[in-house]
């Protein structure tokens, strides 16, 4: 006789997943923070942003156009790590979705010159799903290893829309020949419109322009939120929410998220794992599909490399934000607002946020030393005071570093906090129906 897992007592459901193989008991998981400590941490944030705009004079730091550019650069790459969440939480490591955010791209790109910037996305959609499907049939029902696959699949759609591209948009004498395409590129589409909120982005506009310590800064920031704002950038703050909602207060979440940690204890009690891996891949796909998507509406085309490693910028996101949809956004917002820095800013405005980072790393420190962590804030006051010397001693970063620095950035995050970090218990692990455990 089968139980069904969300009618158990939450006692029960915490043990439907043992920690480990053998019967071995699972170390304590990590305090999570909570609303009041998130936003403790946001306003403390709030407070160094300005405290450096003050000291450095760099008001691109918290200007509307540059966290506007900051949320463009953010939505795609949080829109893989989303994709990786849904899929490692079922226990699948996707490692294609790179590819996938192609098959998206090109979808989008072929849809959108015909029919318009929606169908584009609901292309993207099913073309990234399509994807996710072939991972599950691969890894799933045939037991592939899914980093093999993952990284087939990656290969794989890259030679398609390579060479659907020739077909469809590089044929001389095409319908989308004549429109502008070629084997690089498809015809461009319309415009996707942005909104923009009515008399509050004017006052936030008014506000930021005076220049006030804290409350200036915080009216450009939230100017980027109604200001010029994609739609699609709407579509993927609901998606967050919906991720949220949907795999963490809700029964379907629930036996999902315990294929993710212990699939022969969730076969026990009656969970069809294979349907829910198949499931969670279908929705990991079509996130990344509509990450691709994304860029294709953005530029108006799909283009050969358009989607430039965001797949894997995705994972190490996912990553960053401990499997977690509130993490995974403020990992994506982190490297957004670097990458944002160093395309419209240069080197000048990078040097500022060694002072940032400096102020970050000592309060971090301070912190640390008061929990009685000795040995780390040592070494993060030893970080603070070498970023204060390089800021201190230089006027500018090197052309070289400016470019690197997203990836620097996230680096340096993922080791200071990869001791809270703590993934699915069985992902990647092969899972066949009615092996013992």
């Amino acid at each position: 006789m089968t139980t069904n897992l969300s009618s158990r007592p939450p006692a029960d459901r915490a043990s439907a997943a043992p920690a480990a193989e053998g019967g071995a008991s699972a170390a304590p998981a990590p305090r999570r923070l909570g609303y009041p400590g998130v936003l403790l941490l946001l306003a403390g944030a709030l407070v160094l942003l300005s405290l450096v705009r003050s000291v450095t004079d760099e008001g691109s730091l918290t200007a509307t156009g540059q966290w506007s550019a900051a949320i463009t650069f953010a939505v795609p790459i949080g829109l893989a790590g989303l994709a990786g969440l849904w899929a490692e939480r079922s226990g699948v490591v996707n490692i294609g979705l790179e590819g996938m955010m192609m098959l998206g791209l090109f979808g989008a790109g072929w849809a959108g010159w015909q029919w318009g910037p929606w169908a584009a996305v609901f292309a993207g959609i099913v073309g990234g799903a399509l994807g996710g499907l072939v991972h599950a049939v691969a890894t799933v029902s045939f037991g592939v290893d899914h980093i093999v696959s993952g990284v087939a699949i990656n290969i794989l759609a890259q030679g398609v829309v390579q060479f659907l591209a020739k077909q469809w948009f590089g044929q001389e004498g095409s319908a989308a020949a004549a429109a502008g395409g070629n084997d690089k590129q498809s015809p461009s589409m319309d415009r996707m419109e942005p909104f923009t909120v009515p008399g509050l982005a004017d006052w936030l506009g008014d506000l930021a322009d005076k220049h006030w310590f804290l409350v200036s800064d915080l009216a450009g920031i939230l100017g980027a939120a109604v200001h010029e704002v994609s739609w699609l950038t709407l579509l993927a703050v609901v998606l967050f929410l919906g991720s949220h909602l949907v795999l963490w207060r809700t029964s379907f979440g629930l036996r999902l998220r315990s294929c993710g940690e212990n699939p022969q204890a969730a076969e026990s009690l009656g969970v069809n794992v294979y349907l829910y891996k198949y499931a969670a891949l279908a929705v990991s796909g079509a996130l990344a599909g509509l990450g691709g998507a994304y860029l294709a509406v953005l530029i108006r085309m799909y283009q050969d490399g358009q989607t430039g490693g965001r797949g894997y910028l995705g994972l190490a996101t996912m990553i960053f934000g401990n499997w977690r949809p509130g993490g995974i956004a403020a990992g994506a917002g982190l490297f957004g607002f670097m990458d944002a820095l160093q395309t419209r800013g240069g080197g000048a405005v990078v040097h500022a946020t060694l002072l940032l980072f400096g102020l970050g790393l000592a309060g971090l420190a301070v912190w640390q030393f008061t929990r009685g962590r000795r040995l780390q804030a040592g070494v993060n006051a030893g970080l603070a005071v070498l970023l204060w010397l390089w800021f201190a001693t230089t006027d500018e970063m090197p052309l070289e570093l400016v470019t690197a620095s997203p990836y620097l950035t996230t680096l340096l995050v993922l080791t200071l906090f990869s001791q809270r970090l703590r993934a699915p218990r069985a992902a990647g692990r092969p899972y066949r129906r009615g092996q013992a455990t």
